[in-house]
């Protein structure tokens, strides 16, 4: 569609889109890789779980000490080292016999290392995109990363099944390669988007400031919590289903895939605010009725619908960036991304521990409940405070009192 070509016909939009989905299709297939690789070396759900989505929970050390750079550093050169790192340190979890604690080791250090390149990449897209057109860019950078996951954890599973887990993390470090290699050939010599050096006491100020407004406070919880726990949801996959997880995960990609593209291109404006919450409800709605142990046809269908609801993402991230300063977007979007994937690791272990101790299909229960428990709370908190604020307006019976 003609606005869909306006966007790629923006200089440096291409190349930042290709440097992501890149990234994102790694991130997949050396995901899965490794994950398969340590529940076969261990036996155990919660390794997995952690393996695959673990190193999310680096990403909140990360925010309170490295995030202030995501505005101080040249954009080109942090995507591109960040990526680079990203390729060695992927390389070096394939090496034969490698220990358990040093595999983490390298996932702490690649969790840090995102936080940081998450606040550069989405905040040089909200520099490069007049902010009318930020969230259908969002919305073609999220379909695009919902088709790389599409084809990396088929891929994945293609590659585990016919070559082996730790051929699929090595082929992992070759598509980190060559998104460092897209940052550093097509995206463009920009200046810092801030002056000043980055330090941790700037990062705490600025997170503090962020924080310190209720609503933008509400905005990242709806962007945190919800969808962290149902990743904790899928984080199971693998021990639950172990020779068709990768299939599973191919689904859900498909359904985050439909849903943006119907966010970001087809609904109203007006239909944004009134449709964020119950649309965010759908994300965990399919995934109680795991506990009647569906056979692999309706669960497929449960997780391709439940993954639509990651369009509200969208609508939330639309509603945090009307609230944030100008000048702290790569900052505030930086906070949101290592928020999300911190609770998204948080919940992989919690989900990995209560399939240690009762079943993987009682720990998607469990956090899907609790998914939409914090969704109904959030979404009545905003509700609250809008029908306060109509109460206050002038000429109201309260403020006339």
């Amino acid at each position: 569609m003609s606005r869909y070509r306006a966007l790629f016909r923006t200089p440096e939009f291409t190349p930042l889109f290709l440097t992501g989905a890149a990234h994102t299709a790694a991130q997949t297939v050396a995901g899965l890789g490794l994950a398969t690789l340590v529940f076969r070396a261990t036996g155990s759900p919660f390794l997995s779980a952690l393996a695959l989505f673990g190193p999310s929970l680096a990403q909140l050390l990360g925010a309170a000490t490295l995030l202030s750079a995501a505005d101080r550093l040249p954009p080109r050169t942090a995507l591109g080292g960040v990526a680079l790192f990203f390729a060695l340190g992927t390389a070096v979890l394939a090496v034969p016999a490698l220990p358990t604690w040093a595999v983490f080791v390298i996932l702490l250090a690649e969790g840090l290392a995102a936080s940081l390149g998450g606040g550069v990449r989405h905040g040089l897209l909200n520099e490069i995109l007049p902010r009318e057109e930020y969230l259908l860019g969002r919305s073609v950078t999220n379909m695009a990363a919902g088709a790389c996951q599409i084809g990396g954890f088929a891929t994945g599973g293609l590659l585990v099944a016919l070559l082996s887990p730790r051929g699929t993390v090595l082929a992992g470090a070759g598509l980190y390669l060559a998104a460092a290699l897209t940052a550093r050939l097509g995206l463009g010599a920009r200046p810092p988007r801030a002056a000043g050096r980055p330090s941790v006491a700037e990062t705490w100020r600025t997170n503090g400031r962020l924080w310190a407004v209720p609503a933008r406070r509400r905005a990242y919880l709806a962007l945190w919590v919800p969808n962290g726990l149902v990743v904790g949801c899928e984080s199971l996959f693998v021990p639950y289903a172990p020779e068709r997880a990768g299939l599973l995960f191919a689904c859900g990609a498909l359904g985050m895939l439909a849903g943006d593209a119907v966010v970001g291109r087809f609904l109203p404006a007006r239909l944004r605010g009134r449709i964020r919450f119950p649309l965010q409800a759908l994300l965990a709605a399919p995934f109680p009725l795991f506990a009647l142990d569906p056979g692999l046809p309706l669960a497929l269908v449960l997780v391709t619908v439940s993954a639509v609801g990651y369009g509200a993402s969208l609508l939330h991230q639309e509603r945090l960036m009307a609230l944030v300063p100008e000048g702290l977007g790569g900052h505030a979007l930086g906070l949101h991304t290592s928020g999300m994937l911190a609770l998204q690791g948080v919940s992989a272990a919690t989900a990995g521990t209560l399939a240690q101790y009762a079943s993987p299909r009682a720990g998607m229960v469990l956090l899907a409940l609790a998914s939409l428990a914090v969704t109904f709370l959030l979404a009545r908190a905003e509700k609250g405070e809008e029908r306060g604020t109509r109460d206050r307006k002038p000429g109201s019976a309260l403020s006339r009192w």
